[in-house]
């Protein structure tokens, strides 16, 4: 494949794949959705929930990079899995990719929705269809900006996530700076110890703060387009997690010295404006939501492109139907893959708009995409440690980064995602589990297509 009829290389450096990286994490907008749901959870123990399960999720980190160095290939998890473990193992950790980004559209642009409207409208942020038509907006202002080409996808993410990291790390230094003013939790070395944690009070912290890392892995399905495909994504995807892991953990510093329990169950998925609301005076603090906004549109664009790119490189390889491997003769992007995604993405803003019992669907969504998440990063870690487990044998280094720490890891993310089962409802079981194991229909049905194309 020549770069003319293939992905548009050499278009990224190593600056765009940290930013892709921790945008893809929608620091503000997960900060904002689950702080208050993780220090419900575990108290004052939430910054060492969130230190030591990012610490964990690093193995999984350290296992693409590896990965990535070997076989830079836009399908990441799918191409990987399936060179190690086989096409049907593999196929499924694409697919799990593919179905959690298709309902992170809505999950991801209702929220971007009624922070437009709080700021513009805000008597307008609670009607339904209003927050609908604005939500389709976005979503179709970020389909274009993807389509049009990797290069302005890469410029419009700089400044969002420059713009979004800067007013978090603004609350953060506030929060933790602010002259005179008494904590509302005074700050311990047990905010940051593992020792003040049970197994089962771990396990409750880590089913929320494992969600806050999804996302990161843009950069590796961005390789092929990345200068230096081979080391670039994998150092950018390990520069941002060591961002995004400052930044969730200080912030939930910052919520717990600035806030009381009341004000935080309070506060909700609103949580960084409370913060704001506290440290600076209104209309300043309004600032808060136009992070929260910049975050859940920053994140929608890394969706679309890992899905994009994860269909695009099923579609080369036959798996899926080779139409989603079709690129746009000038700008080089999957365009096919991006109409699809386009497409599912207005469906299901309709759907939730009209029906509330798939509203309700899009909302135990969001820890169905956890679940996702945890099946194929386990898979990728799992194929890091089988791909190198002869050279482990002759390097202890390499025995501890490619092998025990993604081993670790990935045992780590069945567990939680094991000890998740019982505490999700029907649907969201449904939606988590029964979302991977529909990818054996298209597969199946694929296969069905080549066999007779073969004949």
């Amino acid at each position: 494949m020549t770069a003319k009829t293939g992905l548009a290389r050499d278009s990224l450096g190593l600056a765009e794949s940290v930013v892709m990286g921790v945008a893809g994490t929608a620091p503000a907008f997960s900060a904002a959705a689950t702080t208050a749901t993780l220090i419900a959870a575990v108290g004052i123990l939430s910054p060492a929930s969130l230190l030591y399960c990012g610490l964990i999720m690093f193995g999984v980190t350290l296992a693409f990079r590896q990965l990535n160095r070997v076989d830079p290939n836009a399908g990441a998890s799918y191409a990987w899995v399936d060179r190690a473990f086989g096409p049907v193992l593999g196929f499924l950790a694409g697919w799990s990719l593919l179905v959690a980004s298709a309902l992170f559209m809505v999950s991801g642009t209702v929220p971007a929705a009624t922070a437009t409207l709080m700021l513009f409208a805000p008597r307008l942020a609670d009607d339904p269809a209003t927050v609908t038509l604005i939500a389709a907006g976005w979503l179709l202002a970020v389909s274009a900006v993807v389509v049009k080409g990797i290069k302005p996808a890469s410029y419009t993410q700089v400044v969002l996530t420059t713009i979004e990291v800067g007013i978090l790390i603004a609350v953060i230094v506030a929060a933790i700076a602010a002259p005179g003013r008494t904590p509302a939790h005074a700050f311990g070395s047990g905010w940051l110890a593992l020792t003040g944690f049970t197994p089962q009070l771990f396990a409750t912290g880590a089913l929320t703060a494992v969600f806050f890392f999804w996302g990161w892995d843009v950069t590796l399905n961005l390789n092929e387009e990345t200068r230096d495909a081979a080391q670039t994504p994998g150092a950018g995807a390990v520069l941002a997690m060591v961002i995004v892991l400052l930044l969730f953990v200080g912030f939930a510093i910052a919520t717990l010295l600035v806030l009381s329990d009341e004000e935080i169950a309070q506060a909700g998925t609103n949580v960084v404006l409370a913060v704001a609301d506290k440290l600076f005076p209104r209309p300043w603090s309004y600032v808060a939501v136009v992070g929260v906004m910049l975050s859940t549109i920053g994140t929608l664009e890394t969706s679309m492109l890992q899905f994009t790119r994860t269909m695009f490189a099923k579609g080369r390889d036959g798996v899926l139907h080779p139409r989603y491997a079709r690129l746009h003769a000038t700008w080089q992007t999957p365009w096919v893959a991006s109409a699809v995604i386009t497409g599912i993405g207005v469906v299901l803003l309709l759907a939730s708009s009209l029906l509330p019992s798939v509203n309700q669907i899009m909302k135990d969504s969001v820890n169905a995409i956890g679940f996702q998440a945890a099946f194929y990063y386990g898979l990728a870690s799992f194929a890091c440690a089988w791909n190198t487990r002869g050279a482990a044998l002759r390097s202890p280094a390499t025995l501890v980064t490619l092998v025990i720490w993604p081993v670790a890891s990935a045992l780590f993310l069945a567990f939680v995602a094991i000890y998740s089962i019982p505490t999700f409802d029907v649907v969201t079981n449904l939606i988590g589990i029964g979302g991977i194991v529909a990818g054996l229909v298209p597969l199946l049905l694929n296969r069905v297509r080549r066999n007779r194309a073969a004949r």
